[in-house]
């Protein structure tokens, strides 16, 4: 399958800072919240302990018996055994998924201290790599990124602004980018329009998977 395929066919903006992702073997969801049609998660990913990124009551609605639950460790909620502690620079695999966590930090602004160490993830699937940078703004780390596809914050405040999410996309050179967390809480789904016209990069806009 080719890369702009993958990224329309396979993966699922579900809104803000939420993704699934449905593998060939294994459905991986980052982020999970306000989900409209939940189906069932093999690996869910969290970010960061903020309550827009790491939902238990979003997780209960996808969780299987063996799904596993990856984060930091401030993310285990109740998780118990299902959860897998990460911190930035480590790589776990998980089924026929390997997840690396990479920083995600402010540099400008309190809200996520780099001390806290709370992640970003490149997940591979189905041999392609997708970045999910968390919420982050533009960080010197970014140019160490390999990764096929870069899912980016647009909507500022919180996150990086849509200039930088372009200076980003350029410093990490993804095949595709896509634009996020924006169109709730904080920025405008225009954000994404934004983002394509200023970007030299490839950019495909998702649009948020809405309820039945």
């Amino acid at each position: 399958m080719k890369l702009e395929d993958f990224v329309q066919e396979k993966i699922k903006w579900l809104g803000h800072a939420s993704f699934r992702i449905d593998g060939s073997k294994s459905t991986v969801y980052i982020d999970p919240w306000k989900l409209k049609n939940p189906e069932p998660a093999d690996i869910v990913c969290i970010t960061h302990s903020h309550f827009d990124h790491l939902s238990p009551e979003d997780v209960a609605l996808i969780r299987k018996n063996d799904t596993v639950i990856v984060g930091p460790p401030d993310c285990k909620a109740d998780f118990r055994d299902s959860f897998r502690s990460i911190a930035p620079g480590q790589t776990v695999t998980v089924k026929d998924i390997s997840i690396e966590a990479v920083p995600s930090y402010n540099t400008n602004k309190d809200f996520h201290p780099k001390k806290n160490n709370w992640v970003g993830y490149i997940v591979t699937v189905d041999g392609f790599r997708i970045y999910h940078s968390g919420d982050t703004d533009l960080i010197p780390e970014m140019g160490a990124i390999k990764a096929d596809v870069a899912l980016l914050p647009v909507g500022g405040t919180y996150t990086m602004t849509v200039n930088e999410a372009v200076q980003a996309a350029k410093r990490i050179n993804a095949g595709v980018a896509v634009p996020m967390h924006c169109g709730d809480i904080v920025g405008d789904l225009k954000d994404r329009q934004t983002f394509k016209a200023a970007s030299g990069n490839t950019v495909i806009v998702l649009d948020p998977i809405k309820g039945e």
